[in-house]
């Protein structure tokens, strides 16, 4: 199964509620699960946010779900907002 598909199933949403947090249409979200078009790396960046997961991990680069730490650098900048 896609790991977005599987991710967004295991909260019992549908395609429409991800392209709205998406500001997208859910034909082309439905895109992306289906790997009929590649995933931009903004999007890829909130779907990981939102899943609480790795970039990694939605691309099958790790089968690792829990998202990586936080590095000192990434600490220090969320800081100054």
């Amino acid at each position: 199964m896609n790991r977005l598909r599987e991710l967004r199933e295991d909260k019992d949403l549908f395609q429409k509620n991800i392209a709205e947090y998406l500001n997208m249409s859910q034909t082309g979200y439905s895109q992306y699960e289906t790997e009929t078009n590649d995933i931009p790396t903004e999007v890829l960046k909130k779907l990981a946010k939102f899943y609480d997961t790795s970039i990694d991990y939605l691309l099958y680069e790790t089968d690792e779900r829990k998202p990586y730490p936080k590095s000192i650098m990434q600490i220090k900048n969320e800081s100054k907002k």
